[in-house]
């Protein structure tokens, strides 16, 4: 089973090419991060009690306030207490606290990535392994920190979802008008530069890295999209018979995926020594 690698920026429109990577004629099953981000911190899990310990004490306002009483009814000698629901997290305000260039939300927002990622991690595990038991022949990683968080590693293509900042800013803005300028700002930054990530997207070589371009319509999105996606296929190759042989023979499948794998970590520190390399030689040309 293939492992596509979705990522972007803050509205650049990656949510817009999952749905379409969703829907017929792709039909391909999403693995959602941001979804899977939000389960791990509901009431009552592991994540959720972390956060608390580590951001109520300085963030009165990280909880939602609590619903209003239903209506009690003539008191009765019997009732029995009524248990009040853990009240879910106030994102809104946890925004705030990590979103920003300061060092101290830096830090805040590190520890949050901390708390979040593994349990996001064993929940894609767990939701790639139910889609290998069903026989799809591929499955979308919709992850936007997909290079950061080092997953980028298990995906043998990747779809990179790029626009201008100036495109990104306003989306932003028009989706959340709640939102300050410097806010907006903030939130762009904090999932990093585009640029970057287009670089580092087409250094994977043909075939392997797919940047996709949203400044028009959907129209034209999806055009391109099911350009990539017949690309990526190979002409129906993917999900043919070489598919079935992985699916049925364990061990070659296992064996595909282990050298995908070290193929990815090969491309990630050659990505690592370019940099180094580009950073160094700023550094000569400054002096």
């Amino acid at each position: 089973m293939l492992l596509i690698g979705l990522t972007g920026s803050l509205a650049t429109g990656k949510s817009t090419v999952s749905s379409i990577l969703a829907s017929p004629p792709h039909s391909l099953p999403i693995i959602d991060a941001d979804l899977l981000a939000r389960k791990v911190v509901e009431p009552g899990t592991p994540g959720y009690r972390k956060i608390l310990a580590h951001f109520l004490p300085t963030t009165p306002d990280l909880l939602l306030p609590p619903p209003p009483p239903p209506p009690s009814p003539s008191p009765h000698p019997h009732q029995q207490p009524q248990h009040h629901q853990p009240r879910p997290l106030n994102r809104a305000a946890l925004g705030r606290r990590i979103f920003g260039s300061t060092p101290s939300r830096v830090r805040d927002r590190k520890t949050l990535n901390r708390i979040v990622h593994p349990a996001v991690r064993w929940e894609i595990f767990k939701s790639i392994l139910y889609y290998y038991i069903r026989g799809h022949w591929a499955v979308v990683l919709d992850i936007p920190l997909l290079y950061d968080s080092g997953l980028d590693i298990f995906c043998p293509v990747v779809i990179m979802v790029a626009a201008s900042p100036a495109t990104q800013m306003q989306r932003l803005r028009a989706r959340d008008p709640h939102l300050s300028a410097e806010e907006a700002r903030d939130r762009v930054a904090s999932q990093g530069g585009v640029e970057g990530k287009v670089r580092r997207t087409e250094a994977r070589g043909r075939g392997r890295g797919w940047v996709v371009w949203n400044e028009g319509g959907r129209g034209e999105l999806r055009e391109m999209v099911g350009e990539v996606v017949r690309g990526v296929d190979g002409g129906g190759r993917r999900r043919g018979w070489w598919a079935w042989v992985c699916w049925v023979v364990v061990p070659v499948g296992v064996g595909l995926g282990v050298w995908e794998v070290g193929r990815g970590w090969w491309e990630r520190r050659r990505w690592e020594r370019m940099e180094r390399g580009e950073r160094e030689g700023g550094k000569g040309k400054g002096e």
